[in-house]
């Protein structure tokens, strides 16, 4: 029961913000919104606003959508019926506004979704302050991988593979993805600046709910942290940076297993999220809060492929119909449209069986 709550307290907000910047970017830009619906199937209670707006609940809860005036369903698939319409007849409506509206409309949902990440972030910075140890190494673990290949105490590290580094809590991320992989290390020891190949270890760890999980590791240790109060608009500058850091690393993993250098059984679906949910919150509202951070930015993220019904693929279309100078034709958007849908729905049963198998075999 714990698991459940805390995955529709986490899921249901964060889909309600996605859906409310493609709600808010169409009425800046003029596109009635015909249907706000939290979830899908079955209505269970709507309201209708002056606008009129259709608010509605569904009885699935694991999603929701805006359909905009010339949507021809949810996936905001034009309408064949407004296939050469008048413009008068277009006034209001998703295929009728400019380019640059219909790209916006479609960006605004995903941004809204990074921008609850980085309030968040901002937010438990502003009043806890943030955690800084200088990028010096103070002691190594048993069979250390830097040791191995030169590290000293006192070494400070300056870059890994070109990547500057200024906080030591920088170093965990810019290596945890590359295990078995060399490293070049920028070094500074005394006054002098140097590079090491390192080698980044593979380690295999286990949390305290008995979930294991692999990562690379170069086996150092940095000195004591100090807390950093920040005044709120430093604040948001490392709400921002901890959202590009999520990104980032998201976009390196999702790279990794296009490229086959990491297992496609990483890959997570609902019932992995809504269990590591449970645990979040068992841990309490500081983690659990910070995990909402973290799955919110991956949804922005999956959001943006640029895969049809997905946000990604109508800013795709949208960039195909700027290099054309005209709008695709309805049934090539269909086609698009089916295939997209296909394939995200495949995407969802593997990552479904594959959360299954690793939960419970």
């Amino acid at each position: 029961m714990l698991t459940l709550f805390a995955f529709l307290l986490m899921i249901g907000p964060l889909i309600v913000i996605h859906e409310l910047g493609h709600y808010w970017a169409g009425r800046l830009c003029g596109v009635r919104a015909l249907t706000f619906s939290v979830g899908f199937g079955k209505e269970l209670w709507h309201r209708i606003d002056k606008r009129g707006t259709r608010w509605r609940i569904a009885a699935f809860p694991l999603g929701g959508y805006v359909q905009f005036a010339g949507d021809a369903d949810a996936s905001s698939r034009p309408d064949p019926a407004l296939e050469g319409a008048s413009p008068d007849a277009l006034k209001g409506t998703l295929p009728g506004a400019k380019l640059s509206h219909k790209m916006f409309i479609s960006f605004a949902g995903p941004l809204a979704n990074l921008v609850t990440a980085v309030v968040i972030f901002a937010g438990f910075a502003a009043v806890y302050g943030t955690l800084y140890a200088p990028p010096v190494v103070g002691r190594f673990a048993d069979n250390s991988a830097a040791q191995a290949a030169g590290v000293q105490l006192g070494d400070r590290i300056i870059a890994i593979d070109g990547a500057k580094v200024s906080d030591f809590a920088d170093i965990a991320p810019r290596v945890a993805l590359y295990p078995g992989q060399t490293l070049n290390v920028q070094i500074e020891r005394a006054g002098r600046n140097f590079e090491l190949p390192v080698t980044i270890k593979l380690v295999t760890e286990q949390d305290r709910f008995g979930n294991s999980y692999q990562r690379g590791l170069m086996g150092i240790g940095g000195t004591d942290p100090e807390v950093r109060q920040l005044n709120p608009l430093a604040a948001v500058g490392f709400g921002v940076e901890e959202t590009w850091k999520q990104i980032r690393t998201t976009a390196i993993a999702l790279k990794q297993m296009v490229v086959g250098e990491r297992s496609v059984t990483d890959l997570s679906g609902l019932p992995r999220t809504a269990k590591v949910s449970g645990e979040m919150m068992a841990l309490g509202w500081f983690a659990f809060i910070q995990f909402i951070a973290f799955v919110s930015i991956n949804l922005a993220f999956i959001n943006l492929l640029p895969i049809p019904t997905l946000d990604g693929g109508h800013l795709a279309i949208y960039a195909a119909e700027a290099v054309r100078r005209k709008p695709l034709d309805i049934r090539s958007q269909e086609w698009a449209f089916r295939i997209g849908m296909g394939f995200v729905l495949a995407l969802a049963v593997f990552v479904t069986l594959n959360d299954l198998t690793q939960m419970f075999l």
